[in-house]
């Protein structure tokens, strides 16, 4: 068995992330990918806004729409101590032989530690990415298209454009919160 891990924080889930899914799997020719969940325990933060429950529930809707049943999602929560954190995350989840992520940090800790950790393609940098995901929804700009469906309808039964709009101080969501309308 070929098991490898995708860790990130996901915040939220999108189509870049689904994008390398699909490279990984093809590529690598795993049996599993787990996908860890970093920094679990972080949520209600303009940085990080959604918990580690619905990011589970982002990436499980959004694999099973895509029919990936070969994929484990798992939380991982930060220990703060670089020189420990790969052998945290070892702990945490079943035996792997490479390691993927577009962090530098992340490939250099498992590098250092022994994995694979093989180079990746970004998949449209520009606008898969978290941070410009959550400034749209803040500013009011067109951000669903840069998520999966799952994630988009998981994002708005949880209210969590409203949410990021309060965390980030929007005066939208400050003027709404005054009105008793949030």
């Amino acid at each position: 068995m070929r098991r490898g891990i995708y860790v990130g924080r996901f915040q939220p889930f999108h189509n870049g992330h689904m994008e390398l899914v699909r490279h990984v799997m093809k590529t690598y020719a795993l049996s599993e990918l787990l996908i860890g969940i970093g920094s679990a325990q972080v949520s209600h933060t303009a940085h990080d806004p959604f918990t580690a429950g619905e990011r589970f529930e982002m990436i499980e809707a959004a694999l099973r729409s895509e029919q990936f049943s070969n994929c484990r999602v798992v939380p991982i929560p930060d220990i703060d101590r670089h020189a420990l954190w790969v052998s945290h995350v070892a702990s945490l989840v079943p035996p792997f032989e490479q390691a993927y992520s577009n962090d530098p940090l992340t490939r250099m800790l498992f590098h250092e530690a022994g994995y694979e950790t093989p180079e990746l393609p970004m998949f449209n940098r520009g606008q898969y990415e978290g941070h410009e995901i959550r400034r749209r929804m803040v500013d009011h700009e067109p951000w669903e298209d840069l998520v999966p469906t799952a994630v988009r309808k998981i994002i708005e039964e949880i209210g969590g454009v409203e949410r990021l709009r309060l965390l980030t101080g929007s005066k939208e969501a400050h003027r709404l919160e005054r009105h008793g309308e949030g």
